[in-house]
């Protein structure tokens, strides 16, 4: 059976497509929808994830990521 690892998906539009990032590993991948985006950076993840070397996972595989929001000053 195989495994399942939760991974960050930050989406944002781009003209008239969507961009879908995976800052863990640095892959991305777009979409002409929200979803589309989604799935298509999932189906990326996991060619990435199935043909890469372990050690180029390791090397590029990072754990510690934090999305938040920073209130700044405008003006």
């Amino acid at each position: 059976m195989a495994q399942s690892r939760q991974l960050t998906a930050i989406i944002e539009r781009e003209g008239d497509a969507y961009v879908a990032l995976c800052p863990e590993l640095d892959i991305a991948s777009q979409g002409s929808s929200i979803e589309l985006a989604r799935a298509n950076l999932k189906e990326a993840l996991e060619l990435f994830l199935e043909t890469a070397d372990p050690a180029e996972i390791k090397t590029r595989l990072h754990d510690d990521v934090f999305v938040t929001r920073v209130e700044v000053s405008v003006g």
